[in-house]
């Protein structure tokens, strides 16, 4: 099983200066290689693999600028390596064209091997940058595979070592019930809706600080370019946007691990939260992004293999919110403002959230469950269910 351990290091200034100029090199190499590839492309049709890059460019550009010899040859190998990953990604269509790295934004550094950790010492041993201060407050067993320096945009330092300790097995699935299944419906004013009638407040981290973000943003633009006081406004506004995103991914994890602690089995819908921020209405696209579901969904999809539960995914065109949970009549005339409406056949008066998320209940539990058949449940009527079988 393959698991990350993260932990924050502090370099002195002698060690911050060498990751600086390694991160910088690192940067440089996939930059050139980027356009490298490009131009190759587009002038010869024909696409460089990472031996190419590797023994024409790295090669080439070390004999002209000796400053690259500086730091640790791996470094920039993994660099190109990177790069080559970026564009498989980008051929199997899980991810987008590859775009040139900028100094502004969050840098890091890989390692395949040459890290040692000391917990005695609480030190971390870099290639080339010698022992790191570091808080080491968890151990782990099992074979390192990469670690990555990071640098964040307030200054802040972290390793992360990627372990593969095949010693340790995935739980096994765990059978489920209607009555250990949840259901959720996402939503924005309130994060989530429950199956079992109860909701989850949205916190909004986002809108929370707004004010203040734009003070402090206020106060850049006013700063002069380079100047040491406009770094110092730089970093406020990046420590409020890290309270905002540690806020939220404390949230979102504490969530998470509630819901996969308490069930056997969650239902979700399939959404396609990239789509909805940019086709949906643009006054929702800040809170959309703020509630970060597609972070959450990742949340439950690794919590629940790492503790033998289950996720179902229903399909997002299920009219799971137009459908009445008791009688299954459509109402197609539900409209997004529509928080509550009443059945035009049973007359029962449904809350919009807690309908929906009955009904994802329902579609999710007609799959086959660990591959035997699974019996509608009660809530939806026997004609319905073999509408749906």
């Amino acid at each position: 099983m393959l698991k990350t351990y993260k932990y924050r290091i502090y370099p002195t200034e002698e060690q911050k200066n060498f990751l600086s100029k390694s991160m910088g090199c690192a940067r440089y190499i996939y930059n050139k290689a980027l356009e490298t590839k490009i131009k190759t492309y587009e002038t010869e049709r024909k696409s460089l693999s990472y031996f190419d890059l590797q023994n024409t460019i790295l090669l080439q550009e070390k004999e002209e600028h000796d400053w690259l010899k500086e730091v640790h040859s791996q470094v920039l190998q993994m660099s190109l390596r990177n790069l080559d990953n970026a564009f498989k990604n980008f051929f199997h269509k899980t991810a987008k064209f590859p775009n040139f790295k900028r100094k502004s934004n969050n840098q890091s550094i890989q390692y395949p091997q040459g890290i040692k950790l000391n917990k005695k010492d609480s030190t971390i041993f870099i290639p080339k940058c010698g022992n790191v201060l570091g808080i080491i407050h968890r151990d782990f067993e099992g074979q390192i595979k990469t670690c990555t320096v990071s640098k964040t945009t307030t200054n802040k330092y972290f390793i992360s070592i990627l372990v593969d300790n095949s010693s340790i097995d995935l739980l096994p699935k765990q059978p489920y019930s209607d009555e250990s299944t949840i259901a959720l419906d996402l939503g924005i004013k309130h994060f989530a809706t429950l199956s079992d009638g109860s909701k989850i407040e949205n916190p909004k981290f986002l809108d929370k600080h707004l004010e203040r973000l734009a003070i402090l943003q206020q106060r850049l633009s006013m700063k002069t370019k380079g100047s040491k006081n406009r770094e110092k406004a730089r970093l406020k506004v990046a420590k409020e946007y890290e309270k905002i995103t540690n806020s939220r991914h404390d949230f979102l994890h504490k969530l998470s691990s509630k819901l996969i602690s308490e069930n056997q089995a969650i239902i979700i819908e399939d959404l396609n939260v990239k789509d909805m921020i940019e086709r949906g209405y643009k006054s929702l696209h800040r809170n959309i992004s703020d509630a970060a579901w597609s972070t959450f969904i990742g949340y439950l999809d690794y919590k629940a293999e790492w503790y033998g539960k289950t996720i179902i995914r229903i399909n997002r065109f299920d009219p799971s919110s137009k459908m009445c949970s008791g009688c299954g009549t459509m109402n197609n005339e539900l409209q997004l403002s529509d928080r509550e409406w009443t059945c035009s056949d049973c007359h029962v008066i449904h809350d919009r959230d807690i309908n929906a998320a009955i009904n994802i209940k329902n579609f999710g539990l007609l799959k086959p469950r660990l591959g035997r058949p699974v019996e509608p449940v009660e809530i939806i009527s026997k004609q319905e269910a073999l509408t749906f079988t």
